[in-house]
C-alpha cells in the first residue's frame, strides 16, 4: 500500500499538486502496525519535513491509489458510491457527484473537501470484493507550551489550528487525505449556493524552515462481499476518534422543556396544528408565524405524535388536547375521496397537495413520504393510548386500515411503494427512491398491533427489494421531497422502524440481521466527535457535534430527525448485546438533551425549550446572521417538528428503561 505525496503551494500559478521535492518538501513513512484488518488495521507514522531556507504554505496531499475496476466511494456523510453522479443532474437541487470525464457541475471525477464535511474523518472505497481507504485527524491543534503543531486525538490539549481535508479521484483510483484544505472543484453552501474552487488562502498549511511535523494514518485493505463492509472501518475509527457529547439536561428535564415550550407557543388554535416556524420579535416580545401545515415530516404527526405521548407521560391533559386535536382534524378532515389517500398539505382553509415542496418536485401528486409517515404516528398514538390510558380509537385503525390498503395496490413488481402518487386515481406516478419505505413501516406496525400476518409474504418482498437495491448499496436515497434523491439519512429511519415490528411480529433473525445493517448505515452519517465549529452561537457554546446525524449529501447539516430512531437502538440492543450499538445510542440521547435552549436565549433567539432544525457544523448552510450581518450557525427560530424527534426519542421505551443510557 503505497503513499503518493503532492502539493500545491499559495505563491504557486496554477492549481496542479507537484512532488514534494520541487517545493523543498520531505515525506518519510514508517510502519507502526501490520495488521491489515477492518477493526485493527495498519498503522502508519509520516513525518513531513521543510527542507528550505524560507516558511512554506500550501496544502499537501497524500493518496492511497487501489486497483480501479468499479470504484463506490465513502467519505462518511459527504459521498456514497458515486453520490448519483449516474442519474440525471440537470435537476435545481445540485449536490457532489462523482462523473468520469471533466467537470460538468455538479459532477466531477474528483474531488477535495474540508474534513467537517464528513462524519468520521475517513475516505473509503469498495471496489470488486475489497475495502481500500484511510484515516487521520481531522483537525490540527497548537501545541499550547511549545507552539509546535500536532494532530488532534481525542484528549489531547492544544488550541484549534486548522481543519484537514479529504479526498478521492475515480480518474486516478485514489482516496486521499490533506494537511490544509482546498474545496474543489466547488464548495457546496447549500444546493442552491455553491461557489467556486477559490485561491489558497487561510486554509493553506505552513511550514517554517526547518520544521518537521509528524501524524499517524490508519490504512485499510480487506475483503468484503458488498459496500455494507466499510461499517467495520467506520467503526475502528468511531472508537479511536469517539467523544461523548457535552452534558445536558437530563432525560425527563429535556422532555419537560421542549414539549412546554411547543404547547406554549407553537399551538394554532384556530388551524387545529402546530406552525412550523416560530419566532420571537426580540424588542416587543411578540410571536410571528410561518404555519406552512402539512400532515407529516415538516408538521402535523411529527409533532402531534411525540407530543401526545409527552402529555400521556408527564399527565399534562392541556398538551394532550392539543395533540387530540391536531390528529383529529387530519382524519376527519384531510382525505382527498378521489385518490382514498389523505391530502399532504393545508393552507387558507383549503387541503391539496401543493405544500412548501411542491415546485421543487418531478411529478406532482400525494407524497408516500407524508402519508405513510403521517399514517404510522397515527398508529404509534393509538399504541400509546391504549399503553397508559386504555384508550381504544378503532376510529383511527380503521382510517390507517384503509389508507394502507390503497398503498399496497400501488406497489410495483419489485414490491417497491411508489415515491408519488396519482391526486386523482391513488396509483403510483414515480418509483426509484426510498420514501417509501414508510408505507412499509406503517404496514408492519399495523400488522403488529393487530396480530395480523396474513400480509406477511408481501411485506417479506418488499423489505429485501430495499435492502439488496439500496441498504446493501450503502445508497438510500429519493427520502426528502426538497433533496433531489441525494444519497440521504431520513428515509433508512422509515426501514429501521419497519424491521423492529417484523421482527417482532415473526422473531426471524433475518430482519435483526437487516436492522443492523440499517443502523449501521445510519451510523455512517451521526458525528463520532465533537467538531470545532468556528461560528457562533455553537462556537461560543462549546456545542456537540457527536451523536448528531447530517441530513442529506444535499443538506449538510446537522439535524435531529435521527433521534426518533432511539426507540429502535433500544429494541436492537435488547435482543443482542452490541456494546458499539449500544454507545452510539448513548450518544444520541445525550445529543438531543444538549441541543436546545435550557433557558432563555441560550442559543441567542428564544424561550426555554426553544430549538430549530439547523445545526451548521461546517461551512454548509451558514446563510442566517445575526442583526450585524455577522454569520450564524443555527435557525433563530422555534421548529417543533426538530423538537419532536428529541421527544419521540425519549419519551418511547427509554422512558421507562433509562438505565441503559449510563
Amino acid at each position: 500500500m503505497e503513499l503518493i505525496f503532492t502539493a500545491r503551494s499559495s505563491w504557486q500559478e496554477g492549481t496542479v499538486y507537484t512532488e514534494l521535492d520541487t517545493h523543498r518538501l520531505r515525506a518519510e513513512v514508517n510502519m507502526i502496525a501490520d495488521k491489515d484488518k477492518s477493526e485493527d488495521p495498519r498503522q502508519v507514522q509520516v513525518t513531513i519535513e521543510n527542507e528550505g531556507n524560507q516558511r512554506w504554505s500550501g496544502v499537501i496531499h497524500i493518496e492511497l491509489g487501489f486497483d480501479k475496476h468499479q470504484p463506490r466511494f465513502f467519505l462518511p456523510a459527504f459521498i456514497y458510491g458515486h453520490n448519483r453522479g449516474e442519474a440525471p443532474q440537470n435537476v435545481p437541487n445540485e449536490f457532489p457527484r462523482i462523473r468520469t470525464g471533466h467537470p460538468s457541475r455538479p459532477s466531477s471525477p474528483w474531488w477535495m473537501v474540508r474534513s467537517d464535511r464528513l462524519s468520521h474523518p475517513a475516505a473509503l472505497v469498495y471496489d470488486t470484493g475489497r475495502i481500500v481507504g484511510l484515516s487521520a485527524s481531522p483537525y490540527w491543534l497548537n501545541n499550547e507550551h511549545t507552539g509546535l503543531k500536532k494532530p488532534w486525538y481525542p484528549g489531547q490539549k492544544g488550541n484549534f489550528l486548522q481543519y484537514a481535508g479529504f479526498t478521492c479521484s475515480i480518474e486516478k483510483g485514489t482516496v486521499g487525505y490533506t494537511l490544509g484544505y482546498e474545496n474543489a472543484p466547488l464548495l457546496f453552501i447549500k444546493s442552491r449556493l455553491v461557489h467556486e474552487r477559490a485561491p489558497l488562502a487561510e486554509n493553506v498549511f505552513e511550514l517554517a524552515a526547518g520544521e518537521v511535523v509528524e501524524f499517524i494514518m490508519e490504512l485499510y485493505d480487506y475483503e468484503s462481499s458488498s459496500p455494507l463492509g466499510i461499517n467495520s472501518a467506520i467503526e475502528s475509527i468511531y472508537k479511536k476518534y469517539h467523544e461523548y457529547p457535552r452534558r445536558g439536561s437530563d432525560i425527563r428535564k429535556a422532555v419537560s422543556d421542549l414539549s412546554t415550550a411547543i404547547r406554549d407557543y407553537a399551538w394554532l388554535p384556530e388551524d387545529r396544528h402546530y406552525s412550523t416556524f416560530v419566532y420571537e420579535d426580540a424588542e416587543s416580545g411578540s410571536y410571528r408565524y410561518n404555519k406552512i401545515i402539512s400532515i407529516s415530516w415538516t408538521n402535523g404527526m411529527t409533532i402531534a405524535a411525540p407530543m401526545l405521548i409527552a402529555a400521556l407521560r408527564q399527565n399534562d391533559e392541556p398538551m394532550r388536547q392539543q395533540a387530540l386535536s391536531c390528529i383529529t382534524n387530519i382524519i376527519e378532515n384531510a382525505m382527498n375521496p378521489e385518490s382514498g389517500l389523505p391530502y399532504d398539505a393545508y393552507q387558507d382553509g383549503i387541503w391539496s397537495i401543493k405544500g412548501w415542496w411542491f415546485d421543487g418536485m418531478r411529478t406532482p401528486g400525494h407524497s408516500s413520504y407524508l402519508v405513510a409517515q403521517a399514517m404510522f404516528y397515527i398508529l404509534k398514538c393509538y399504541d400509546y393510548e391504549y399503553r397508559i390510558l386504555q384508550n381504544t380509537h378503532n376510529e383511527w385503525l380503521d382510517y390507517v386500515k384503509q389508507v394502507l390498503i390503497r398503498l399496497e395496490h400501488s406497489k410495483n413488481a419489485d414490491g417497491e411503494y411508489p415515491t408519488i402518487l396519482s391526486e386523482h386515481t391513488g396509483a403510483g406516478l414515480e418509483y426509484d427512491a426510498f420514501s417509501g419505505a414508510w408505507c412499509l413501516a406503517a404496514k408492519a406496525y399495523y400488522s403488529w398491533l393487530t396480530n395480523d400476518s396474513s400480509d406477511l409474504e408481501e411485506m417479506r418482498r418488499s423489505e429485501r427489494h430495499y435492502y439488496t437495491v439500496y441498504v446493501k448499496q450503502m445508497e438510500c436515497y429519493g427520502a426528502p421531497l426538497d433533496a433531489d434523491k441525494a444519497v440521504d439519512s431520513e428515509g433508512i429511519l422509515a426501514y429501521i422502524k419497519a424491521l423492529r415490528f417484523l421482527h417482532a411480529l415473526t422473531g426471524e433473525e433475518t430482519f435483526l440481521d437487516h436492522m443492523k445493517d440499517a443502523i449501521k448505515y445510519e451510523f455512517s452519517f451521526k458525528f463520532c466527535y465533537n467538531s470545532p465549529v468556528q461560528i457562533p452561537p455553537l462556537s461560543t457554546l462549546k456545542w456537540s457535534s457527536s451523536g448528531g446525524s447530517v441530513t442529506s449529501v444535499a443538506n449538510p447539516h446537522i439535524h435531529p430527525m435521527s433521534s426518533n430512531l432511539i426507540d429502535e437502538l433500544l429494541y436492537y440492543v435488547k435482543q443482542r448485546k452490541d456494546d458499539y450499538i449500544h454507545q452510539r445510542m448513548k450518544d444520541t440521547v445525550a445529543w438531543g438533551c444538549q441541543t436546545y435552549n435550557r433557558m432563555d436565549n441560550e442559543y441567542d433567539f428564544g424561550k426555554k425549550g426553544w430549538m430549530s432544525e439547523r445545526f451548521c457544523h461546517s461551512q454548509g448552510l451558514v446563510t442566517e446572521t445575526y442583526a450585524d450581518g455577522s454569520p450564524a450557525s443555527t435557525w433563530f427560530c422555534l421548529m417543533p417538528w426538530a423538537s419532536g424527534s428529541i421527544i419521540e426519542g425519549l419519551v418511547g421505551d427509554l422512558w421507562d428503561d433509562v438505565n441503559l443510557t449510563k
